[in-house]
């Protein structure tokens, strides 16, 4: 599969989406600005960035933000193929555990790419979050 090795030319398409996406990012108390873009097995490319908030907790982080467009255009679970997550900052940035629990729901083991400027790795999501906890544990 070409999203196994992270400078596959696929990636392309969804980093340039998740840095337009960080671009946009509303960030004034962190300065934290992060992009993330998600693939469907259609094709589309899903972007999204954080907004924060005075409140924190009602904060929303990129990923889960590109997941919330990709759910209201149609995605459903089994239908999400590659991900990817860039910052600014030195040290990679993977998806914290709210994310990481809402992606699985869409695709067990996501091929996830973390980038920055300068760098980039591939992670599986099943390895990011393992022994997750699914719908399978209700059958």
């Amino acid at each position: 599969m070409v999203f196994n090795d992270p400078q596959s030319p696929a990636w392309t398409p969804l980093l340039e989406a998740a840095w337009e996406a960080r671009s946009h990012a509303h960030a004034p108390y962190s300065g934290f600005q992060v992009g993330a873009a998600l693939l469907s097995s259609a094709g589309t490319v899903f972007g999204g960035c954080n907004v924060e908030n005075a409140a924190y907790p009602v904060c929303l982080c990129a990923e889960r933000g590109a997941l919330s467009a990709a759910v209201a255009a149609g995605l459903r679970p089994g239908n999400l193929v590659a991900a990817v997550v860039v910052t600014d900052v030195a040290e990679l940035t993977p998806p914290c555990g709210a994310c990481r629990q809402a992606l699985v729901e869409f695709a067990g083991d996501l091929p996830v790419l973390l980038a920055n400027r300068q760098a980039r790795q591939l992670h599986r999501l099943a390895d990011l979050l393992p022994h997750s906890f699914t719908g399978a544990h209700f059958r």
